[in-house]
């Protein structure tokens, strides 16, 4: 997908984010949305699509925007997992069915327990895939079970130390405390790093990523809009995306994930190559998916991605790889993989809310864990 005649992304826009800051979805979806389209240059009248991955519904958007697309998908499910809807606007603008895109992501913070009073033969297990009821057996409910035995296993393998997970943390924190938007901005240290409360071992309470509502919207646009972007455009060079194969526990290579098959898939359609990568805006919802993704991604070898990002200076703002530079969803806030899109793209173009010492030329950015991931590689 490279050349200047490859889609580009416009416009970004972001809402309000906070925790349970009692706007609706639909307000915070319209926020972002205006935000990206006034980005980009464009009304209402000038969007063709809308595309979501099952939020805010896209007729729903629509409506309230004032906008009369000529597509709307709301079931954008493809290999590239969280990044579906980017794929979609790439080849709906690729094939000349429309020439400006709307893309979003809204998110909310949701409550609720999980059961555990029904009884093997509850409807519920037997509508569940296999490797999940052999989970949910073993009380394992949630991704921070799944994702803890790929890190356990990953420091079995490769000796990684739970506090080389602590500078990942760390790094996202020292991010967030320069960026106004994000939730959590004061600094932790390695020992309240440690001491926080257990989640699922090894990982603990500042391992896992901050639930937040909030909405990011992306216009994807045509090559030739660039020239009539108030603020610039960002060329997307090439996309990878993996979903499903091993599911969370059989892949035949783990600890690895699906992020390494996104990955092959991403290198394989451009020129360029990880040393050419200024920044790198990686889902983190928690901290071993960071080292996961560095692996993947070709900035270190397999089992390196501890070292990697040892002491944080690798990853710093004047480091080798200036990663996560927004505070991460660890920090941040968790927009599900599009606040990574979003802040690549402010860093590329100049305008992010604490830009780097050098302003970056070449990004790559990441969503997802597991059997589900996608990325892409994105440049001036």
């Amino acid at each position: 997908m490279s050349g200047r005649a490859t889609p580009v992304i416009a416009g970004a826009g972001i809402s309000k984010v906070g925790r349970r800051i009692g706007i609706a979805a639909l307000e915070l979806t319209a926020q972002a949305a205006r935000r990206a389209m006034a980005d980009a240059g464009i009304g209402p009248r000038d969007v063709d699509a809308v595309l979501t991955l099952g939020d805010v519904p896209a007729y729903d958007a629509a409506a309230v925007l004032g906008i009369t697309p000529k597509l709307v998908d709301t079931t954008c499910v493809s290999d590239a997992g969280l990044l579906s809807p980017i794929t979609q606007a790439c080849a709906a603008i690729a094939a000349g069915a429309a020439r400006h895109v709307l893309v979003y992501r809204t998110v909310q913070m949701m409550g609720g327990t999980v059961g555990t009073d029904a009884g093997p033969t509850s409807a519920l297990e037997h509508e569940l895939p296999s490797e999940m009821r052999y989970l949910i057996a073993a009380h394992a409910y949630s991704a921070a079970n799944w994702i803890a035995m790929n890190c356990r296993s990953h420091m079995d393998l490769y000796g990684t130390t739970k506090e080389q997970l602590g500078w990942v943390a760390i790094s996202a924190r020292t991010y967030a405390s320069r960026n106004p938007l994000a939730v959590f901005r004061a600094p932790v240290t390695m020992d309240e790093y440690r001491t926080a409360r257990a989640v699922s071992t090894p990982f603990g309470l500042l391992d896992c990523d901050v639930p937040v509502d909030g909405s990011i919207a992306l216009i994807l646009s045509a090559a030739d809009h660039r020239l009539d972007c108030p603020h610039g455009a960002v060329t997307i060079e090439s996309i990878g995306g993996a979903c499903g194969s091993g599911g969370w526990t059989q892949r035949h290579d783990y600890p690895r994930m699906a992020a390494s098959d996104a990955a092959a898939q991403m290198w394989a359609q451009t020129d360029l190559g990880p040393d050419d990568v200024d920044i790198a805006e990686l889902y983190d919802g928690f901290t071993f998916l960071t080292i996961a993704w560095l692996e993947a991604l070709g900035f270190c070898g397999e089992g390196e991605g501890g070292p990697f990002v040892d002491g944080g200076h690798r990853i710093s703002a004047d480091g080798q790889l200036p990663t996560n530079t927004y505070g991460g969803q660890l920090s941040a806030g968790r927009l599900h993989g599009y606040w990574v899109l979003y802040e690549a793209c402010q860093q590329l173009r100049g305008r992010a809310e604490a830009p780097l010492p050098i302003r970056p030329e070449v990004a790559v950015a990441s969503a997802g864990g597991g059997p589900i991931a996608g990325c892409v590689l994105l440049t001036c």
